[in-house]
């Protein structure tokens, strides 16, 4: 295999070829996907990026951010695509919808549907619509639609689709989608739940959609009348919840409390990999599981260990609260995963962590263990297992 540092960067043909090779390691496992990064010109969407940043596999390119530097839109890292459009698994002759525009991405989709499908791409930003545009004019790709609208509704216009693919990050799947979609059509979206992202690839299944596969994935936030918010609840100045919507009410006292007391250390016995699949198992085998987020301070003062920086699901009990971690051993495949546990009642949630991370262990490693639906409010169907409400309707997972 050649690698980016083997390649000659200033020659964009070698260094996408290099890019396809490395991504044909993992995600990309179809021809076709294959052969659509092959040929699309990437670079020509980041004009003025540097070669070797535009043909890195694993870097998104961003394309546009607000007065404090918040991205607001950008082309999304090659690698992340290669997984969605594996998910799409999109055939020549479909017709397709793009949310969320960028240009590169509506042009890798253009390859696959040929010439006799279709593709739009739809946007809330004039700014990036017409940067799209004029991208995908530039790299030849003029049959792809580059609409401006409010993503929320869809474009019926255009309608209906084989495939819905969403590149911005979704907290609701609005009722136009689900309409404008066929029969056995396919939406995939990094969908907001429970306090974390997954691209999800949906099939329709009566009147709601039911999972296909998914994935580990984050993108900006959808702006318009599909803006969602979290709730952050601290607990110090350096130490804080996080979850999606409304909140129960937290001891933080207690909490503050229990952070700087003397945290106990336990082991579940059971192996420790896939941690995408073990986090989406915790946080929806529990009511309302936060995640925590700490400062490196924190960690630097022994209070936690260095998953807060990143983010970590917390089991909360009162003033008591649990959070995972994990320690080499041998006789679990490598990795063991445990606990650390805080408060007065740091040996109960400690079990009850310990409880969740066995059970994932012995009946759910392994990927796409998870059954994930979405059932509009219109049905009136009752969710089964965990569930949260949206806007629109419920996102309900089980593990069978």
């Amino acid at each position: 295999m050649t690698t980016m540092n083997e390649t000659d960067t200033s020659d964009p043909a070698a260094l996408r070829a290099a890019m396809v090779s490395e991504l044909l390691e993992d995600p990309i496992t179809s021809e076709a996907v294959a052969a659509a990064f092959s040929v699309v010109p990437r670079h020509l969407f980041a004009p003025g990026e540097a070669l070797e940043v535009v043909y890195d596999s694993n870097t998104p390119l961003v394309t546009k951010t607000d007065p404090d530097g918040t991205a607001l839109s950008s082309v999304s890292a090659a690698h992340i695509q290669a997984v969605m459009l594996e998910q799409a698994q999109i055939e020549p002759g479909m017709r397709v919808l793009e949310i969320g525009s960028g240009g590169y991405n509506a042009a890798l989709i253009a390859e696959l549907v040929g010439p006799t499908g279709s593709v739009t791409s739809v946007d809330i930003d004039p700014e990036i619509v017409a940067r799209a545009h004029t991208c995908l004019q530039t790299a030849g790709y003029e049959q792809v639609r580059a609409v401006r609208a409010d993503a929320e509704h869809g474009v019926p216009e255009c309608a209906p689709y084989d495939r819905i693919i969403v590149t911005v990050g979704a907290w609701d799947i609005p009722p136009a989608w689900i309409d404008q979609l066929t029969g056995r059509g396919r939406i995939v979206v990094p969908l907001r739940f429970a306090g974390l992202s997954r691209c999800i690839a949906f099939d329709r299944s009566g009147p709601g959609l039911v999972s296909h596969s998914y994935r580990l994935g984050g993108f900006v936030p959808m702006q318009g009348a599909g803006t969602y918010s979290e709730s952050l609840v601290p607990i110090t100045a350096e130490a804080t919840l996080r979850l999606d919507g409304p909140h129960p009410e937290f001891d933080i006292p207690a909490l503050r409390e229990a952070m700087y007391s003397p945290s106990i250390e336990r082991w579940s016995g059971a192996a420790f990999d896939l941690p995408d699949e073990l986090e989406l198992f915790v946080v929806t085998s529990a009511p309302s599981v936060p995640f925590l987020h700490a400062g490196q301070r924190l960690v630097d003062q022994g209070v936690f260990t260095p998953a807060v920086t990143y983010g970590t699901a917390v089991l909360v009990e009162g003033g008591s609260f649990a959070y995972r971690t994990k320690r080499e051993n041998e006789k679990t495949d490598g990795w063991e995963s445990g606990v650390y546990a805080y408060g007065p009642r740091a040996e109960a949630v400690a079990d009850r962590y310990l409880t969740l991370l066995r059970r994932w262990a012995a009946d759910h490693r392994r990927r796409d263990a998870a059954r994930i639906e979405y059932l509009p409010t219109s049905t009136g169907a009752p969710p089964n297992g965990w569930y949260a409400r949206k806007r629109h309707g419920v996102v309900a997972v089980t593990w069978p």
